[in-house]
């Protein structure tokens, strides 16, 4: 017990440490001067390859990578998540739910700490069929996301599939890898394609999404059985939870990067505080499975009915208790706040470019020196709670749900 706590505290005091000698030392400015002129290069020098690529122009084209990207979008994975833990492939969709997490928070740190541009339109032609897209080109470019996200996911999942059904055909694992670079592939042509990305971004992302990858695959493990039955867990979780808020490089210029991740950073709390109550109950291996005998197609639909609007009601009423709590909260401590999106009447302490500037800046700072700041965005709190609670209903909740109705 004395071993666990020592080692959980290390971990978290090694990352506060870590984040305040790169604030003191201002490791991000310095990466960034050295690593945002070589990629911006490559950007502009990419740009000829990305208008031939673009010359085959068609509607067709337009709509399949148009849809492809959505398809291995933040927006779908948070979508096919809930699903896949009512599946009862419990394992999976925790560990997938944790990679997107840690894929998310590393593909988003490197974007802030190069601020290297996308490709330039004009003259590059940009299309954004949907409102995340239209978000998606407000970030930086290195490394692709899309690419990171799919080369993790799609080979995690294919390690998943070949270890569960304990596959040894040699043609099996060529076809399943196969279908992985194809789909990696089709996704960075189209990010190319689409004018959201340069060849550079593509072959970035490809790299890293490897690294995260190799790296998850020899951890997952071990994250998974501390999730499942190790000690002070929500409470480790939490803790690391809210240093990550802060342990996040400052952009040139802010982006919705950080806010994305602050809501991966929500849902990975309430998985695991919830998966680790309830594991012995709703998650273990035994559980019933979709098309089997105890879990049935129409059984699925049900939990489906039963579940979707539970959690998107939980998402809802977390939104608005925080709403209400954190302001109190910060009051209470004397801690003056500002809302740039959920609170109107908190709105107009700063404005414009100034306002998402403090959003974005001096977390160590935030967190240390509270009196060196105007004012803190209330929105990030309130979205990091917001998400835990959406994902802790999906694991806790919405089974416990099931169970009463015999789903």
């Amino acid at each position: 017990m004395e071993s666990i706590a020592v080692w959980q505290g290390a971990t978290l005091c090694g990352i506060v440490l870590w984040s305040i000698v790169a604030s003191y030392l201002d490791v991000t400015r310095k990466l960034r001067s050295f690593l945002q002129p070589w990629v911006a290069q490559h950007v502009t020098t990419d740009t000829p390859l990305i208008l031939q690529i673009q010359n085959y122009q068609h509607r067709f084209l337009d709509a399949f990578f148009s849809g492809l990207s959505c398809v291995v979008s933040v927006p779908f994975y948070t979508a096919f998540l809930p699903l896949l833990f009512w599946s009862g492939h419990g394992k999976l969709a925790r560990q997938m739910t944790l990679l997107m997490a840690f894929c998310d928070y590393m593909g988003n740190c490197i974007k802030d700490v190069v601020s290297a541009p996308r490709p330039s339109c004009p003259p590059v032609r940009r299309i954004t069929a949907t409102k995340d897209e239209e978000d998606n080109a407000l970030e930086y470019g290195l490394p692709s996301s899309h690419t990171l996200n799919t080369v993790c996911l799609s080979g995690y999942l294919l390690h998943y599939i070949l270890s569960y059904t304990q596959n040894e055909d040699s043609h099996v694992k060529f076809a399943g890898f196969a279908l992985v670079c194809l789909l990696v592939g089709l996704i960075g042509l189209g990010r190319i394609y689409l004018g959201m990305h340069s060849v550079v971004d593509i072959i970035g992302g490809l790299a890293i999404g490897l690294v995260i990858l190799r790296f998850w695959l020899s951890v997952h493990e071990y994250v998974d059985n501390f999730i499942v039955s190790g000690q002070n867990v929500t409470y480790f979780w939490a803790a690391l939870s809210f240093i990550l808020l802060f342990a996040y490089p400052t952009p040139e210029f802010p982006t919705p990067s950080f806010e994305y991740h602050t809501a991966f950073n929500g849902v990975a709390l309430g998985i695991v505080s919830g998966v680790q109550q309830t594991y012995h109950q709703f998650h273990h291996e035994a559980v019933p499975r979709v098309f089997t005998s105890q879990l049935t197609i129409p059984g699925f639909t049900g939990r489906m009915l039963v579940g979707i609007p539970t959690i998107l009601i939980v998402k809802f009423c977390s939104k608005a208790l925080a709403k209400w709590i954190l302001p109190v909260l910060a009051n209470t401590l004397g801690i003056s706040i500002k809302s740039t999106t959920y609170i109107a009447s908190l709105k107009g302490s700063s404005n414009g470019k100034k306002s998402d500037g403090l959003k974005q800046s001096g977390y160590v700072q935030k967190l240390f020196f509270f009196s060196s700041q105007d004012s803190f965005d209330v929105d990030t709190g309130i979205r990091f709670l917001q998400y835990a609670g959406l994902a802790w209903s999906v694991v806790d909740l919405v089974p416990s749900l099931f169970a009463h109705l015999s789903l």
